[in-house]
């Protein structure tokens, strides 16, 4: 914990120069919000980055019906949706590539960290890669389509302006299949792909995305107070309900990895999708997250630590957002009471009689995986009602100021 507690304070000393007022966005952020908002750049010509990282929300998913029930979101192909709730892509751009040199792996993007930055040094702008190639979300047939589409986009100056012309031999064929390309277009391609991820990141990055201005920051800044309860929430989050040891300020996460003993949420319909689902099968599947995709059982069940700015972010108040790697939870104050109560209520299945639990009042369902359940710091908390309602209405000061991202329309 120390050792994460020493890596967190550098990265505190980078961000001091970081927070502030937004700044306009240069060109190569401008590129990187082309492309974030193009719908062009899936399959079907109807789904952006921002369709599961939206603004509004703090750039995560957007959709209340979608988070109340299985919490992930279709892809460009009608009836294929992915695995995981969409994580945040605000506040993450300084996660390092991914490492265990401390003992404790820290970097690395996706919630199970499969983006690890060591192709690109930059594992923001390899997870930017990512989804227009999954089948499950944009779905382009290869890397050709995506350069292909941005090239030739309305915003195909500024991609120049940036990044300089690309002569290209396209293939007649070029995103309706993958295409052979020659050798030395194959490379200009390649090329090409990373800099179209690395635009991406320079956005996500930008202050428009980040622009540290909730009232927390307002608070540290002096120019604003919190409220009694808030502040309650504050001493509580660094204290005895030990949130601060993996959701460090200003950031509030500390990018490690951490099996908190999450429930299956049985509403995802990613269980039910035979043809994709062949990890065990149907209902059977398990997520291991970072253990499961780096085989590395010690690590089973862990999925990164998200940030906490904006946790809270809604366009109205009773939008509903969903919380937990697979969006089990439906609101910070039932996330907050599983963190207080997992291991002091009873399991769903152990209820007498059977047809009587209640999860979250009498029990909880069982953890999706049991093994390297983080017990240390969470679990049996020992808060009461009302330190609970503390802490939700301090993560509710995390909130940035609703700002217009002036959203492309495709």
């Amino acid at each position: 914990m120390l050792s994460k507690r020493i890596w967190m304070c550098a990265v505190i000393l980078m961000l001091t120069t970081a927070i502030g007022t937004a700044a306009a966005l240069t060109d190569d952020e401008k590129l990187g919000k082309k492309i974030f908002f193009d719908k062009e750049l899936s399959i079907n010509k109807n789904q952006a980055c921002a369709a599961c990282h939206a603004p509004q929300v703090g750039f995560t998913g957007p959709d209340s019906i979608i988070n109340v029930l299985g919490s992930v979101y279709e892809g460009s192909v009608p009836g294929r949706f992915g695995n995981r709730k969409p994580p945040a892509a605000a506040y993450a751009g300084d996660s390092p590539v991914l490492n265990n040199d401390t003992g404790t792996w820290i970097g690395g993007m996706f919630w199970d960290g499969r983006a690890t930055g060591q192709t690109l040094g930059d594992p923001l702008a390899e997870q930017a890669k990512g989804p227009f190639l999954n089948p499950m979300e944009q779905g382009l047939p290869d890397a050709a389509c995506v350069v292909y589409r941005v090239v030739t986009s309305d915003y195909k100056d500024l991609y120049q302006q940036v990044w300089g012309k690309l002569n290209i031999q396209w293939p007649k064929k070029v995103c309706s299949e993958a295409v052979t390309l020659s050798s030395g277009d194959q490379d200009k391609v390649n090329t090409a792909y990373n800099n179209i991820a690395r635009s991406i990141a320079a956005y996500e990055r930008s202050k428009e995305v980040n622009s540290f201005t909730s009232k927390y920051d307002d608070y540290l800044k002096g120019k604003k107070k919190l409220t009694p309860q808030e502040m309650r929430g504050l001493e509580l989050f660094n204290g005895s309900a030990m949130c601060a040891n993996c959701h460090v300020p200003p950031l509030f996460t500390d990018f490690t990895y951490d099996n908190l003993g999450i429930p299956k949420n049985l509403m995802n319909p990613f269980y039910y999708e035979s043809a994709w689902n062949g990890l065990g099968g149907g209902i059977n599947w398990i997520d291991y997250g970072f253990g499961g995709f780096f085989n590395i059982e010690t690590e089973n069940g862990k999925h990164k630590v998200p940030t906490l700015r904006n946790v809270d972010k809604k366009p109205y108040p009773s939008f509903i957002k969903a919380y937990g790697h697979n969006g089990y939870f439906k609101s910070l104050k039932e996330i907050v009471h599983f963190y207080n109560t997992r291991d002091s209520l009873d399991k769903c299945s152990a209820i007498v009689p059977p047809q009587d639990p209640k999860p979250g009042l009498n029990c909880w369902p069982d953890p999706e995986v049991l093994d390297n359940m983080n017990t240390l710091e969470m679990g049996d908390l020992g808060l009461t009602d009302s330190q609970e309602d503390d802490i939700v209405a301090f993560l509710k000061t995390l909130t940035d100021r609703y700002e217009s991202h002036g959203e492309n329309k495709h």
